[in-house]
């Protein structure tokens, strides 16, 4: 049985990328293989590979399924981080959710399903 999933993204600039993580979303850096990062935060991590190619992360991202979405905006809200098409909305797939976009283009969806 499957039960859990690691989204691997895209990386243009492996420091950017741990600054990011760590101080903007609040993720902590698990690992470093020349610019292959890991980082955790709670249940889940996320994976980063290097590239080059500045288009690649501009069509990837992922979907983390959080609980208390709405403390998870608060926090990042503020800090610029939402993206400005990604505001928290309820969503007719019965999610209420809100999108970030990473430093290097890579949009990660938080949601939490509506009981």
């Amino acid at each position: 049985m499957i039960e859990t999933a690691d989204p691997i993204l895209a990386s243009l600039n492996a420091d950017e990328t741990i600054a990011f993580y760590t101080e903007k979303l609040g993720f902590t850096l698990v690992a470093n293989w020349d610019g292959y990062l890991i980082f955790s935060k709670d249940k889940i991590q996320i994976h980063l590979w290097p590239c080059s190619d500045i288009e690649i992360p501009k069509a990837t991202g992922c979907f983390l399924h959080v609980t208390e979405v709405d403390q998870l905006y608060a926090q990042y809200e503020p800090l610029g981080l939402v993206h400005p098409n990604g505001k928290l909305a309820v969503k007719p797939w019965r999610m209420k959710q809100f999108s970030v976009l990473d430093n290097n283009g890579n949009i990660i969806h938080f949601g939490e399903a509506l009981k």
